[in-house]
């Protein structure tokens, strides 16, 4: 499923991704009950925690891109990766909450910077449709590789003792770092890749107006944010909503996250032709819209039905969750590339993954203060919520695209990928 590109620059971000997403799917599944079992913290605490480095990571996100322009970003991307890993093995020498609250804070704060980074990397290297097949590949690779991270964490997760989770938390870290090793050296292996990504470090195109003046990038970022707090339904909501409020057997919620892995795998690189086109890229994400209002009326409706009933429901819901995941990031990355500023490639991404940065920190609290605590109605205010950012980003790229001249393409063109 995994094939090696022979293309020089994106062969070695395979290979970090790789590494980076197996040991993301390790951390995912057992940095909770490493958080409250073996540290000893409070569930309470350890979100709070996590909310504050997340807002830490929100403003790195923005520095990333920045120091990406003046920098280059293959080498903020080396030395983030490399400090991610080693931040990640500091959780293993975390012993209270203070020590956590640091070490939570270095882990945002790289990841924001790398994030930023090799958006801006692909943005700069690659040229139109091929920055989005690139970004889709890579995200094919990386979910199948937190797949499979889940899978071997399950080890850990079998042993149930404070050894097995520190020592889980020390080989997430080592592969963390050892991702890095792919990005070594790259400008000097591939021919032309340092002029490229010192493009940005001119000071008049430096010290040029901030793209957070940029209304239309703004605007979409803000969108793009909000849509992506549905990566919270799927990590958050779904497991609480089928765990406590469904008569489905709990060991769904590992089945479920088997089909958005391999919906995504299958999927992802088809739903994003053609999005380099920003009209194309604003009527996937208004897909996305209404494909995740279907899935959370579906999710609430499985509350309402037996055992049976409830696990055909919960996986229909799954299978529309997984198409609006693969249209709507799709989109997302089409206008994050094409409404960018291509001479400062760098400022720009870094306030595109502000967005997403964002989403991470507010999903949780955003996710339980509807659906989980509202139950059907939270769902549908979520759902709609998703149905009208979608409607709003459509017509965001429609005024874009007019204000740049460009041609209508067809409903057809949004309208090629399955469900």
């Amino acid at each position: 499923m995994i094939r090696l590109p022979s293309e020089p620059v994106e062969r070695p971000l395979v290979g970090a991704i790789a590494a980076l997403s197996l040991a993301r799917g390790m951390f995912f599944a057992v940095s909770a009950l490493y958080f409250t079992r073996t540290i000893g913290l409070s569930a309470v605490t350890v979100g709070i925690g996590l909310t504050v480095a997340g807002g830490v990571g929100v403003l790195t996100t923005y520095a990333g891109g920045r120091l990406s322009d003046r920098w280059g970003a293959d080498r903020v991307q080396l030395w983030s990766m490399a400090s991610y890993g080693i931040a990640l093995l500091a959780y293993a020498l975390a012993r209270d909450v203070v020590a956590f609250l640091v070490v939570a804070t270095w882990v945002s704060a790289s990841r924001g910077f790398q994030s930023s980074a090799q958006s801006t990397l692909i943005a700069r290297w690659f040229e139109g449709p091929d920055r989005v097949a690139v970004r889709a590949r890579l995200r094919v690779v990386m979910n199948v590789m937190i797949g499979a991270g889940t899978l071997l964490a399950a080890l850990a997760l079998a042993v149930d003792t404070a050894a097995a989770y520190r020592g889980t938390m020390v080989l997430v870290g080592l592969l963390t770092t050892v991702a890095a090793l792919p990005l070594v050296g790259l400008r000097r292996r591939v021919a032309g890749l340092g002029r490229r990504m010192d493009a940005g470090s001119d000071p008049a195109v430096a010290t040029g107006p901030s793209p957070l003046r940029d209304r239309t990038y703004v605007t979409a970022t803000v969108l793009t944010g909000v849509m992506a707090i549905h990566f919270g339904v799927t990590s958050i909501g779904v497991p609480l909503w089928v765990a406590d409020h469904t008569d489905a057997p709990t060991v769904l919620v590992s089945l479920l996250l088997v089909v958005n892995t391999v919906y995504v795998a299958l999927f992802q690189v088809r739903a994003s032709r053609g999005t380099h086109d920003i009209v194309t890229a604003g009527r996937a994400v208004r897909g996305a819209g209404f494909l995740l209002l279907g899935s959370c009326v579906l999710f609430a409706a499985a509350a309402q039905v037996g055992p049976a009933v409830a696990t055909g429901v919960l996986v229909l819901a799954a299978l529309a969750s997984s198409a609006a995941e693969t249209r709507g990031e799709a989109g997302s990355w089409g206008l994050a590339f094409e409404l960018a500023d291509p001479q400062r490639a760098g400022a720009y991404q870094g306030v595109s993954q502000m967005g997403y940065a964002l989403a991470h920190m507010l999903a949780p609290l955003a996710v339980t203060a509807t659906a989980i605590d509202h139950g059907t109605g939270g769902w549908l205010v979520l759902g709609s919520v998703f149905a009208v950012t979608g409607i709003l980003t459509a017509l965001l790229a429609r005024h874009a695209a007019a204000a740049r001249g460009e041609p209508q393409r067809s409903e057809y063109v949004a309208s090629e990928t399955p469900v």
